[in-house]
């Protein structure tokens, strides 16, 4: 077969097409630190990518989830904290009103003002919000549970069901507490005290038999403990958890590495060889195409 110099030209411009591409790719990969920027250059690792990455993106969307989980759990341990020392202190008045002498009818005054301020914080505290969500009325998040009517509060937590946050793959944690067993008879308990104390002079203290609102708010305060109890437990398994989805979260970076990451020092290798294969191949080709007929006839 005859070989002329068009073909030898040919050859050349593909050849060097071939050594630019490689370089592009060679450069490419430099850049990105990636194996391949698309499907087409490695299929099977495009496909195991994106199953990596999907599992990625789930761990990641947990771990949002748990710091919306922390978020809630601890606004709901200061609320219980609140309502803690709201019934200590409502103890307190109590026992001080029980054991008032019969010229001290203003203390009476102010322990009753103090009562009512305290059924008012304790309400508050029963429709307490994060982020616009009621938490104390499980899933039913856009009603308040404590509701007044007229001078009475009454707690209604119509949630039904309590609030859950999915924190891992089928794994779902309450994130509220049951707030029936803290508000639901605590009203019911500063309303019976209050219509005690109405109108009543200290005088009148030791008929009225307030002692037992003692052993009532201390009821309350041990539901409270044991509502804290429960939410502790849960925090504890919360932070197990997070712990987990660190791990994952670490190993799931580490594997789409593996996967899709280039191989920096065997990349540099081939980038400078191929520069150097690239300037020998135009070097040679200078020399191929250069001589003419014209050339030979001077």
């Amino acid at each position: 077969m005859r070989v002329t110099q068009g073909m030898l030209t040919a050859n050349l411009l593909r050849n060097l097409n071939s050594s630019n591409a490689r370089l592009s790719k060679l450069q490419e990969q430099l850049y990105t630190q990636r194996k391949i920027s698309r499907p087409s250059d490695d299929p099977v690792v495009a496909l195991k990518g994106m199953a990596y990455r999907t599992n990625l993106t789930e761990v990641e969307q947990y771990r949002r989830n748990l710091t919306e989980m922390y978020n809630w759990m601890d606004n709901s341990e200061a609320g219980l904290e609140q309502a803690n020392a709201i019934f200590q202190r409502t103890r307190e008045l109590v026992v001080k009103a029980s054991n008032l002498g019969t010229h001290d009818q203003d203390d009476l005054e102010k322990i009753k003002a103090e009562i009512s301020q305290l059924k008012e914080s304790l309400y508050d505290v029963a429709n307490t919000q994060v982020a616009g969500k009621y938490i104390y009325n499980g899933t039913n998040v856009t009603t308040p549970p404590a509701k007044k009517e007229g001078d009475e509060i009454i707690f209604t937590s119509e949630g039904g069901q309590p609030f859950k946050i999915e924190v891992s793959k089928g794994v779902s944690i309450e994130a509220s507490i049951n707030a029936a067993n803290v508000f639901g008879d605590a009203f019911k308990t500063f309303e019976q005290l209050e219509q005690k104390l109405i109108g009543a002079d200290v005088e009148e203290i030791e008929d009225l038999e307030i002692n037992s609102f003692i052993t009532s708010f201390q009821g309350h305060i041990d539901s409270m403990l044991a509502e804290r109890a429960e939410l502790g437990a849960r925090y504890n398994r919360v932070e197990l958890v997070e712990d987990r989805l660190s791990n994952q979260e670490v190993i799931a970076h580490t594997i789409l590495k593996e996967n899709e990451g280039a191989d920096m020092e065997r990349v540099i290798t081939e980038l400078k060889m191929q520069e150097t294969i690239h300037r020998a191949a135009l070097s040679v080709g200078a020399r191929v195409i250069q001589p003419s007929l014209v050339d030979f006839l001077r």
